[in-house]
């Protein structure tokens, strides 16, 4: 039973709720510019955070352990979130952002292969080969077909993109290096103040900090702390600190049918059988690799 706990419940609730993430930025976006609504958020879920770590008298890492979870934090946290946030608001389509964000997978295993010496085997290579193959069919059915003109979006909105995929990506790796001792609370608090630094910085620089607090932004903004950056950034943590990288980005690829899923209940968007196929190939290519097994 716990066996099943650790290797099916929590994968599949990190999905959930990291997948809700899109959700809550489609609501939240409209009311608010992309570093200003993610420097909100992170001063939001700082403060519980807060509060968290006193009431489990957290223990803090020192220095060297701190710089290194700072720089985890820019990548998987300012880069990620900053990037994604900013190439749907300019035009870029949700489901695009997320067939190049979902390529992560396969950068972080050559990552980790070169800086890790993970050994990454057929099996796990044909696994991440399927789920890019899933994902890229659910996305098609969404997004390629004919009579979708509307789909057109600025090609500087890629430049967000890939910078949302490259910090995805080599902070699960580096934080699998250098940030797995310290405690998940802590760590965490830490990685949410450099990316809170990163994202102030940018409000300054590039936006007028207008905000719009309407109900939708108040609801979205109350989920997208609780949820995904403290429900979904802890377990990520977890996750990254039990398993071999390469397997914890392999869930990313589940993260796509999932929101479609979610899009189909909230607003009707309608799945089709390429949709379908695409979904089961890529829980096909997941499971191939978060099944191989872990060396003793």
């Amino acid at each position: 039973m716990q066996s099943l706990f650790y290797s099916f419940f929590v994968p599949a609730l990190f999905v959930w709720l990291w997948s809700t993430g899109f959700i809550g930025a489609k609501y939240g976006l409209p009311y608010a510019e992309p570093f200003t609504l993610l420097l909100i958020r992170m001063l939001l879920t700082l403060g519980l955070l807060a509060g968290l770590a006193a009431m489990l008298k957290t223990r803090w890492p020192g220095w060297r352990a701190a710089r290194h979870l700072a720089v985890t934090g820019l990548l998987v946290h300012g880069c990620y979130l900053g990037g994604v946030y900013y190439a749907i608001q300019g035009g870029m389509p949700s489901g695009i952002v997320s067939l190049v964000v979902g390529l992560q997978p396969l950068v972080t295993a050559g990552v980790a292969v070169v800086v890790l010496k993970e050994a990454v085997s057929w099996r796990q290579w044909l696994g991440l080969g399927l789920g890019l193959l899933g994902v890229t069919l659910v996305l098609l059915e969404k997004f390629g077909g004919a009579g979708n003109p509307g789909e057109s979006f600025p090609l500087w909105t890629l430049i967000w993109a890939l910078l949302a995929l490259s910090g995805i990506s080599l902070g699960t790796v580096y934080q699998k290096r250098h940030g797995t001792g310290a405690d998940l609370v802590a760590g965490t608090i830490i990685q949410y103040g450099a990316a809170t630094t990163f994202f102030a910085l940018g409000a300054l620089l590039l936006e007028t900090r207008e905000v719009v607090w309407s109900v939708p932004l108040q609801l979205s903004m109350a989920w997208l702390v609780l949820g995904v950056s403290i429900g979904a950034i802890l377990l990520l943590m977890w996750l990254i600190r039990r398993g071999a990288a390469s397997q914890v980005a392999s869930l990313f690829y589940l993260v796509p049918p999932v929101t479609a899923l979610e899009a189909f209940w909230l607003f009707d968007e309608r799945l089709g059988v390429l949709a379908i196929i695409g979904g089961i190939v890529s829980i096909a290519g997941v499971a191939l690799v978060v099944s191989q097994k872990r060396p003793v």
